[in-house]
Formats: structure tokens, C-alpha cells, sequence
């Protein structure tokens, strides 16, 4: 017998009752009760009492059912997320060619860094300083992925 949850056809079939009174009922039904009452603008206290439950118990299915609901959705997020380091690379000295005016003893260093969001940063001919207050730069913000 199928329900119609939202007119109140009757209560929920039950499918055993323990030794201490408490209910178990058929899980069709029940997940149909819980995905009604979660529609916008339909009474929960109305529907329970409609179908023999106690309101205070289909108040809890429905949220039990929101949480795993969010917790689905975390999951589905947490696995998509990229990682929110910067991948970094080893700088080098820059090979000077010949024809190149010839600067301060310093050697220049070349820092490279390709961000998640497709965004390449590139450093060239910089001392240690300035590669370690980029470095340091890029490791304060968050670049969202994609």
C-alpha cells in the first residue's frame, strides 16, 4: 500500500516493536514521511500527527537526514579541493650570456611559482630577500582553485 504522505492516509506501517515500546517502521514509508516533511511550507507537527508519529521524533529524522545530507556534501567538496600550497622550485643561479652588462657580484635567482587558479608568477634576477618575501607573500593568501 503505497502512502500519500502530504493528504495523511493513515500512520506509518510498523514493522516491529520492541519490549520496550519503541517502534520500528517500514523504511519506505518512513523515508517518504522525512522527504515530505522537508518540503518548504509543509507542517511537520501537522504531517506527524497525520501518520502516528510523534512530532518531536519527525523533527529528528528530518534533521538526522539534513546532516548526512551537508555531510554528502562536504565529502563531494573535500575530494574536488585542491591543495592550497603553492608549488614551489628550487631558484638557480641565472646563466649570464655574454653580451648581458655585467651587474654586482650578487648571483640573480629565478623564482617560478604556478598557482591552482592557472596563474603563473615568475621572479627573475632577484636576490635571496626578495625570493623570501615573495615566497612569503604568496604563502598569506588563499587562491581558490579553477
Amino acid at each position: 500500500m503505497a502512502l500519500d504522505i502530504l493528504n495523511g492516509s493513515g500512520p506509518l506501517r510498523v514493522v516491529k516493536v520492541l519490549a520496550n515500546g519503541k517502534r520500528r517502521f517500514d523504511p519506505v514509508e518512513k523515508d517518504r514521511l522525512i522527504t515530505a516533511a522537508m518540503k518548504p511550507g509543509v507542517s511537520v507537527a501537522r504531517l506527524a500527527l497525520a501518520h502516528g508519529v510523534n512530532a518531536n521524533q519527525l523533527r529528528n529524522w528530518v534533521k538526522l537526514r539534513r546532516d548526512q545530507q551537508a555531510q554528502g556534501a562536504l565529502t563531494v567538496v573535500a575530494e574536488r579541493e585542491t591543495s592550497a600550497f603553492v608549488p614551489v622550485v628550487a631558484a638557480s643561479p641565472i646563466a649570464r650570456q655574454s653580451d648581458m652588462p655585467a651587474r654586482p657580484s650578487s648571483a640573480g635567482m629565478r623564482l617560478t611559482a604556478s598557482l591552482p587558479n592557472g596563474v603563473r608568477l615568475e621572479l627573475e634576477d632577484a636576490d635571496e630577500q626578495a625570493v623570501s618575501v615573495m615566497i612569503e607573500a604568496l604563502g598569506r593568501y588563499n587562491v581558490p582553485a579553477g
